[in-house]
């Protein structure tokens, strides 16, 4: 059974990854970065991404020494309207920002601009790279690979990330559009939080090395992590419900996260080295940016994209369903029923929360207590 949820304010959740990473070495202007792409996605009802990630992917790498405080990022090749940037196993949050606010310079001076990453570690909430250039009146695009999660297309064995193609478009909406998914039907932190909650995982999402589908969620993320179970692409186990398609998405972005930075790629992103030892995870990602005004006027587009949005929005529902949505509209509602009451954390998060601050001696004091 889910245990109570508490809710707690956004402010103080972001100062409190802030100062823990502070405390853990990481410069100021680096941590206020990664708090602020983390808590991103806590007020958009994003929830596998924001404070349910922050210690057991980020504190807990640190302190295995796999990830490094201190971001140091070489520009490797630069053209007007291209950059190819290596991260040093630095923060991924850190280097991504600087990477899209490279692209989007590029695309404000040549119409569009792409920047690749090499060596770089887990960039959080996808969409958070988008938005900043449909901030600019552009469009963003982003790609990341990641740990082997995905089985290709009747195979069984954990071979591609969960490889998110991310699309952020601006509207005359109130919000924009924002596609923000995996290659896969779910991606590991909806299992972890399932797995926070007691849930079972839907049939379908995982499949076993039998070929059969599973819901043992606590022994599914110990058999990720062993290859013993893998992801469904997107369409699910086999071809019938288009499959290959997600399958194929997912290594279109494996390709450009790796191949185009001269990267690592498949297997050898899992954490660990030839005698099983951790190491960074060397990912890649990329980052496409393009000026709507090089096209046409942005009002223009906008209002074209809303309409489209509207209509989508408007047509006939299927029989008992409530409301048709756009992409970016859930995390719109969420936004605006958390703004006021903050992030849900339930007991787990509450207890890391708690250890953290003792750990670091932070003056905090939760209102859970």
């Amino acid at each position: 059974m889910e245990d109570k949820i508490t809710w707690v304010d956004f402010d103080v959740l972001e100062n409190f990854m802030r100062d823990v990473f502070v405390q853990m070495d990481v410069p100021k202007e680096d941590a206020e970065i990664v708090a602020d792409v983390l808590i991103s996605a806590d007020k958009r009802g994003i929830d596998s991404h924001g404070i349910g990630r922050f210690k057991p992917i980020y504190v807990d790498r640190i302190d295995d020494g796999i990830l490094n405080v201190k971001t140091k990022i070489d520009i490797i090749k630069e053209s007007p309207t291209t950059a190819l940037l290596d991260g040093n196993d630095g923060l991924g949050h850190v280097i991504s920002k600087k990477a899209m606010e490279m692209a989007i310079k590029k695309a404000e001076m040549y119409g569009m601009g792409m920047v690749v990453v090499r060596n770089s570690s887990h960039y959080g909430f996808a969409g958070y790279y988008p938005l900043m250039a449909v901030e600019n009146n552009m469009i963003g695009i982003t790609g990341t690979n990641a740990r082997p999660s995905i089985a290709p297309t009747f195979g069984v064995e954990n071979m591609l990330g969960t490889n998110p193609l991310t699309v952020g478009m601006p509207s005359d909406e109130e919000f924009p559009f924002l596609l923000d998914c995996a290659t896969s039907i779910s991606q590991r932190g909806k299992i972890e939080k399932l797995a926070r909650e007691g849930k079972e995982t839907p049939a379908g999402w995982v499949i076993g090395r039998d070929g059969t589908a599973r819901t043992d969620t606590e022994e599914i993320l110990k058999d990720l992590v062993k290859g013993k179970a893998a992801l469904s692409p997107l369409g699910g186990i086999g071809e019938e419900l288009g499959g290959y398609k997600g399958y194929g998405y997912a290594t279109v972005v494996e390709i450009l996260s790796s191949a185009l930075q001269g990267g690592i790629f498949l297997k050898a992103l899992s954490g660990y080295d030839s005698e099983g030892k951790k190491q960074p995870y060397h990912l890649g990602h990329f980052f496409i940016v393009i000026n709507i005004e090089s096209f046409i006027e942005p009002e223009e587009f906008k209002k074209t994209t809303g309409e489209i949005l509207r209509q989508l929005r408007n047509s006939e529902k299927m029989p008992k369903a409530d409301k048709i949505y756009t992409a970016g509209e859930k995390e719109y509602i969420a936004w605006k029923e958390r703004k006021h009451k903050g992030a849900p954390l339930n007991r787990v998060l509450r207890e890391q929360l708690v250890e953290l601050r003792d750990r670091f001696s932070l003056d905090y004091k939760f209102d859970f207590e």
